[in-house]
């Protein structure tokens, strides 16, 4: 079967038209000559060649960009497309019938230029009833403005062919019209029928009184007329009687045949076409059955999603053991050579030992002492000293050291030189690299950069084994020394925090949050913030970080005593969220490695990141679980305690000066709580600002705190300073501490009123916070003093210019300006959260993070193995759509005379369903996470550009897998290829309306959202009527140009259906 594009039908009536007076043009000259005797004897095949050569030659003439602007949108190439539909070389029996059926008159039957343009307009005004002309009308109605039917033009008249503007009187010696000709209903002249219609002259039938297969009247009153051909020649919208029917092909337009087994025919076939093996064709078959291939196709995606459902893990699994094992071996060969040189070094000691031994004694015998030099005793001294490292007490350790630096300005002695040079190991700096003879001075290995993994784990392993052999285990006065002094540890700058009357209220509602703060958290020191529920812990280090909304602050914040926005080091400030804020579908390494290669300096090597993150994982206690997925709510993963340090650690290994930490130790045992103090000791040995909340904690961990803020309930502070002081200042209120009682659950049991005060102190707990103020010389609110009536004797250096605070409490107001009050505040808050997330303070952090292509390339990696432990979610995605193919496919049959509209507005419906509420996850699983990650300055343009370049992939892939089966099932006149085109612009853009969805909307509205969304605009896109207001927003649903690209899809394919009644018949 082949089949012929008819989209340029839109215009093809004009030139069908055009076609009837070209061949007019030609006939002047030739036909009439037929009639003529002396041509009597040219035989009727060659005539008819002739007729047909000279029409073909005016082809290009007729074409005139005139007559196709309209048809623009669907005429790609107009002599191509003519030729498709006119070309009548391989069979002109038609034309021969009608020259003779004509007598040689066909030339005076064909329409001209006039009732071409006439015809045209009433075609594409789409009206279905005659319109009065010169011919026809109502005074003068021959029987050849019957449908079907046909006059002459006097042969005596002279005819202008190329007049548009008059019809000529054509009504002499009217009869049917040819087959394969149509003849309009109100005009008086044939038009020839395009390839791949069925013009058959009509028969009448008794029974209904219409002339089948056309259904047309006759005339009443008029017993000699009979049925003629065709009446109208239009899309399949309109009348599908022209064309050649379903089930039969027609290799002209007055020849029909049925369509035989193994072959189908769809409407307007001029043959028909061969089915594809394992395809169901019978006789008369409009379309073959491809379902045995949408069911393979199942099969054989089926099992792939299997594979991919069941092994998705196991890339990443293989790397992981792989790498593990790399670790692993590293770890071992460094342990092994730390044991190695420790036993080496016990045997020298102990040979030294033997040689002291020997020495005094032979000093003893001989009773002298041989003179020794200061620069041997010097080399001595400090041969023993880096001898006997691991043994020595590690105070005199540094007393020697502080000593031999104060003795001598020399530089190191040579022996010096050649024991450090001995004892650094050759494979941690350059691998492969021998120690030389110990009597040759050797230069000291300068650090190169490394590249194999078992390179950077030793370097990094051997590191963390000359800091255990530089300090205890619990962090003794020598090993605070060894730490201070170990050149190998960057500084890191410096921040101090410093804030005076700082005030926090509640905006429109005129509480207080904090109130009167003043202090200063300081570098090297632990701050706890402690106190009872409501006191504003957590708002306090909110406030000292800037990541307050909606409150209105006054007071100062400095930093470093300079008054500079606290964002403008946020490259050097941790904060740890009171919830762990981690991704569940990340191992603790990948969580760890993610924070310090986006975070940490770019000019910082690779290795010595790697050193960062081991020396957190060990000081943390996370070395069992590193490779262990820190789980979600849906799949287990470590255990909470453990989740906690990984929160925590995401802020240790980016090297901060100002480390925040809200809660670390809630829900950890003691063990872990000490643990991880611990390791926050270690950072504020390097100079690290550290300040924490704290709820109750055990003596044993109090007692490790170097200073501690005790805030009351309404923000206000009881005590500020060192831990150690604690106790003695509230004794001298008369507040004592029991014996066996926790110091910190008795004040917070205090401040609580559950525990009162002896009598004999004369305080409550209403005036700590007042005696605090008073007893460092703090400005106290006259409301404060008021409140508390025992301390008349103190209001007296309250000065009189001292008035009510601005944010008392107000009196009562009205209904109306409460709820204005309301929705003023609310504004405030939106606008305080876009000013936060969105406006950049400058940079006085002096580091230098990665920029966004490197960072893209981060997030690229952490995407990548989020989506492959993701595949489950994506397989049962993309088996839901072959799900939705299969159904939608076979349940809704593509039909021709709808244009496939149906199942392709279901189409559009499932697909942007079924990707929309995809795509919402994308964005709206780790949302916290994001603001997170960009509150700490990590690039949110590399966040979304890696996610969307994975989502591409997906992108491209989730059309073909639905077309996979929709395609087979529903076997459309469309390629295959166009229908992924369309596919593929709506999928990417409803996965963009998902990610709108997601970012903006709160989970529960965007999945709403996502679902009626694309179903209402679909109803609107498909609405029709004349009304403006639905045609526009209809212009701006993408469901109605997605649905009108199906359609031109189709149209432009071999199909029986013309574009601009497609365009009608979506009501756009």
């Amino acid at each position: 079967m082949i089949t012929r594009p008819y989209c340029y039908y839109y215009v093809v009536a004009i030139a069908a038209v055009l076609l009837s007076f070209s061949v007019l043009f030609v006939q002047c000259q030739v036909l009439d000559d037929y009639a003529n005797p002396a041509y009597n004897s040219t035989p009727l095949p060659q005539f008819t060649q002739i007729v047909y050569g000279r029409l073909s030659n005016l082809t290009s003439a007729i074409l005139t960009p005139s007559v196709t602007k309209n048809a623009s949108f669907c005429i790609k190439n107009p002599e191509a497309e003519w030729d498709l539909a006119f070309n009548y070389s391989s069979n002109l029996t038609f034309l021969s019938s009608c020259i003779q059926k004509t007598n040689g008159d066909i030339s005076l039957r064909l329409c001209t230029a006039a009732e071409a343009k006439f015809y045209f307009n009433s075609f594409i005004e789409g009206g279905t009833q005659s319109v009065p002309n010169k011919n026809c009308n109502i005074t003068s109605w021959v029987s050849g403005c019957e449908p079907g039917w046909a006059c002459s033009v006097n042969p005596t008249v002279n005819v202008d062919l190329k007049n548009s503007e008059d019809i000529p009187s054509r009504t002499l010696d009217c009869q049917a019209c040819c087959e394969g000709f149509f003849c309009p209903e109100g005009l008086t002249c044939m038009i020839p029928c395009p390839l791949g219609s069925y013009c058959p002259l009509a028969t009448l039938n008794e029974t209904t009184g219409l002339c089948d297969p056309y259904l047309y009247q006759l005339p009443p009153g008029q017993p000699d007329h009979t049925c003629g051909a065709a009446n109208i020649w239009t899309d399949v919208v309109r009348s599908s009687d022209v064309f050649c029917s379903a089930g039969s092909y027609c290799p002209t337009s007055i020849e029909k045949v049925s369509c035989s087994s193994g072959h189908y025919c769809r409407m307007g076939s001029m043959y028909e076409k061969p089915c594809f093996k394992l395809t169901s064709c019978h006789g008369n078959t409009v379309n073959q059955n491809m379902h045995a291939y949408g069911i393979m196709f199942i099969v054989a995606l089926a099992a792939l999603l299997l594979i991919i459902y069941n092994c998705s893990d196991q890339v990443l699994s293989i790397r992981g053991r792989r790498h593990a094992k790399s670790r692993e071996a590293a770890a071992r060969s460094v342990r092994e050579k730390a044991q190695a040189r420790k036993g080496w070094k016990s045997a020298k000691n102990a040979a030294l030992n033997h040689v002291r031994g020997l020495q005094s004694q032979f000093s003893r015998t001989f009773s002298r002492r041989k003179t020794v030099t200061p620069g041997e005793e010097l080399r001595i001294l400090s041969q023993t000293e880096v001898e006997t490292d691991d043994d020595i007490d590690p105070t005199t350790h540094a007393i020697i050291l502080s000593s031999l630096e104060r003795s001598s300005a020399a530089k190191p002695s040579g022996v010096m030189m050649e024991i450090h040079a001995t004892e650094e190991d050759p494979d941690i700096r350059n691998a492969g690299t021998e120690v030389e003879d110990k009597n040759v001075k050797q230069p000291m290995p300068k650090k190169s950069h490394l590249h194999s993994n078992s390179q950077i784990f030793k370097y990094a392993y051997g590191q963390l084994e000359r800091e255990k052999a530089m300090q205890q285990e619990n962090l003794t006065f020598s090993g605070v020394i060894s730490m201070a002094s170990n050149p190998q540890i960057r500084k890191r700058p410096v921040i101090e925090v410093s804030f005076r009357d700082l005030t926090l209220t509640l905006k429109g509602k005129n509480k207080f949050l904090l109130r009167c703060v003043t202090g200063k958290i300081e570098p090297g020191r632990i701050t706890a913030v402690m106190g009872p529920s409501g006191a504003g812990k957590t708002t306090f280090l909110s406030a000292l970080v800037g990541k307050t909304v909606g409150c209105k602050m006054t007071g100062s914040i400095l930093i470093n005593g300079k008054n500079e926005s606290i964002h403008s080091y946020r490259k050097i400030i941790g904060f740890v969220p009171q919830d762990d804020i981690v991704h569940g579908n990340l191992t603790v390494e990948e969580n760890l490695l993610f924070s310090a290669r986006c975070r940490l300096s770019a000019n910082l090597l690779k290795e010595d990141k790697v050193l960062i993150l081991e020396r957190v994982i060990e000081s943390l206690g996370l070395q069992a679980v590193r490779d262990s997925l820190v789980g979600t709510v849906e799949k287990r993963g470590i255990s909470g305690g453990q989740r906690k340090r990984v929160n925590v650690g995401l802020e240790l290994v980016i090297e901060p000066s100002l480390l925040i930490l809200d809660e670390p130790t809630s829900g950890l045992d003691s063990s872990s709580s000490q643990l991880l103090l611990r390791a926050l000791q270690r950072e504020a040995l390097v100079g690290v600002n550290i300040c924490m909340v704290v709820h109750q904690p055990s003596y044993t961990l109090f007692k490790m705190f170097d200073d501690l803020v005790l805030l009351a309930k309404g923000g206000l502070t009881v005590y500020h300073g060192p831990v150690r002081r604690v106790e003695e200042y509230f004794a001298g209120l008369g507040i004592n501490v029991p014996e066996r009682v926790n110091p910190p659950d008795h004040f917070i049991d205090v401040l609580e009123d559950i525990v009162k005060p002896s009598t004999s102190s004369g305080i409550s707990s209403r005036e700590l916070p007042v005696r605090w103020m008073l007893h460092n010389g703090y400005r106290v609110p006259p409301d404060m003093l008021q409140n508390c009536a025992g301390l008349a004797i103190l209001s007296a250096r309250v000065t009189l210019n001292d008035q009510m605070d601005d944010n008392a409490e107000l009196g009562e107001q009205s209904f109306a300006r409460e709820v204005w009050q309301d929705m003023r505040s609310n504004v405030e808050l939106q606008r305080d959260i876009i000013r936060h997330n969105f406006l950049r303070s400058r940079d006085l952090s002096s580091r230098r993070t990665p920029g966004v292509l490197l960072q893209y390339k981060y997030f690229f990696g952490r995407v990548v193995k989020q989506r492959l432990r993701e595949a489950r979610t994506l397989a049962v995605d993309f088996l839901i759509l072959l799900l939705a193919g299969a159904c939608l496919g076979s349940l809704i049959k593509m039909s021709d005379n709808n244009f496939g509209a149906a199942s392709y507005t279901y189409t559009i419906i499932a697909v942007s369903l079924l990707c929309t509420i995809s795509a919402l996850r994308t964005f709206a699983l780790d949302k916290l996470q994001y603001w997170r990650e960009s509150a700490s300055g990590i690039s949110s343009l590399a966040h979304f550009l890696s996610k969307d370049t994975i989502d591409h992939l997906n992108t491209v892939i989730k059309p073909a897998v639905y077309l996979s089966m929709f395609y087979f099932f529903s076997n459309p006149r469309s390629s295959f290829t166009d229908n992924y085109v369309v596919l593929l612009c709506l999928v990417y853009c409803v996965t963009g309306l998902g990610y709108s969805l997601s970012i903006f909307l709160e989970p529960g509205p965007s999945q709403l959202c996502a679902v009626l969304l694309p179903v209402v605009l679909t109803l609107i896109s498909t609405q029709g009527g004349d009304g403006t207001f639905v045609k526009n927003l209809a212009n701006l649903c993408f469901p109605k140009w997605a649905l009108e690209a199906f359609v031109v899809a189709n149209a432009e394919s071999p199909v029986v259906m013309q574009y601009g009644r497609a365009r009608e018949f979506l009501g756009v």
